[in-house]
């Protein structure tokens, strides 16, 4: 698209091709510009593997707390209930 562009086509019939708002356009613009397609790609899995790095860190977070909750409860509640014989 940003080949397009720079090709001479404006960017309002640009945005009509490809459904864009202009302002989309030209964040992508902002982000992609200078890129090669390979360099474009690349960015993208590396920024699906943060994502899915960022959820797994969340996730052992989580996990974590809770652990940290059960164990944390006083023992004595356990000890002192009453007895089923």
């Amino acid at each position: 698209m940003i080949k397009e562009q720079v090709a001479g086509l404006p960017t309002s019939e640009l945005c009509r091709k490809h459904g864009l708002s202009p302002a989309t356009f030209y964040k992508l613009k902002a982000k992609y510009d200078g890129m090669e397609l390979s360099d474009a790609k690349r960015l993208r899995q590396l920024e699906d593997e943060n994502n899915k790095l960022k959820r797994l860190l969340a996730d052992a977070m989580l996990d974590n707390a809770v652990l940290k909750d059960l164990l944390g409860k006083p023992r004595h509640q356990v000890a002192n209930a009453p007895s089923q014989t």
